[in-house]
């Protein structure tokens, strides 16, 4: 995962056509923020979704995505459009990223919304909207005809998506609350969380598992999915995390490395942190 902050794209594109190459590294990701959340705080931003239909047009193997696109920044019949013309550029590639949005209690979290004039709906609210759209995005992508829906937070009229995705996108759900867990519950494929409180990933993924249960849902449907930042200086941490991780169930990793990224960083992943890619 390469966040967009104070970053150029051309030291993206350049991490992403290494990994393109890199058959250890299965999918990149960027992030959702209009302004950096680390960092210098007015330096520049990058905005995810455009940037990742440019990525999916230069990469031809990698799954891609935006760890976690924001509810609160679009409207979900509009994310779903976008997330459809992402899909199509990639050739059936995307990984679709979703979350509530930013945590009202980040220090930098909250000013985005501000900033570019965009309503951050009380927690409850943003929790149920985000409930709302992925039935909705997920009837954009497959329905064959027009609908209405009429929810609490979501209303549309002749709804219609067309064109469809090249397949209908895995859906990642990013959170690690209990009401985010009862959404993961119902509509995730990946369901994602932060590392670096081994203890607290591990009690969430069990949640996670009642919530499934409670619905009648398999919890083994949903894939678990960590992030961890990587310590350049003691990548043997990583390799731990890692291999924790994985002792608790999970099988999907996304990997920060931390900018400025030098040459063969792709390559540094695969040898030095990924499992077997060396």
């Amino acid at each position: 995962m390469t966040a967009p902050m104070n970053v150029g794209y051309d030291e993206i594109v350049r991490v992403w056509r290494e990994a393109d190459t890199v058959e250890a590294i299965d999918h990149a990701w960027l992030f959702d923020h209009l302004m950096p959340i680390g960092g210098d705080p007015d330096g520049p931003a990058l905005e995810g979704w455009t940037l990742l239909a440019a990525l999916a047009a230069q990469t031809s193997r990698l799954e891609l995505g935006v760890l976690v696109s924001s509810n609160r920044f679009r409207p979900p019949a509009v994310l779903a459009k976008i997330a459809t013309t992402v899909d199509v550029i990639a050739g059936g590639r995307l990984q679709f990223g979703i979350g509530v949005g930013s945590r009202p209690d980040h220090p930098l979290g909250r000013r985005e919304y501000d900033a570019h004039g965009l309503p951050f709906a009380a927690t409850a609210d943003a929790v149920a909207a985000l409930d709302e759209a992925c039935t909705v995005i997920r009837r954009l992508w497959t329905e064959p005809a027009p609908f209405d829906f009429a929810g609490e937070q979501v209303r549309l009229t002749g709804a219609f998506g067309n064109p469809k995705p090249v397949r209908v996108p895995p859906v990642l759900i990013g959170g690690r609350s209990a009401a985010t867990l009862r959404v993961a519950a119902r509509h995730a494929d990946i369901w994602n969380i932060p590392g670096g409180d081994h203890d607290d990933v591990v009690a969430r993924s069990a949640l996670l598992d009642r919530y499934c249960e409670q619905i009648g849902r398999d919890p083994a449907r949903i894939t678990r999915s960590v992030h961890f930042a990587v310590d350049h200086e003691h990548p043997q941490r990583t390799r731990d995390a890692i291999a924790a991780a994985l002792d608790a169930g999970f099988r999907h990793f996304v990997l920060s490395p931390q900018a400025p990224y030098p040459a063969g960083t792709a390559h540094w992943l695969a040898d030095r942190i990924i499992p077997g890619g060396g």
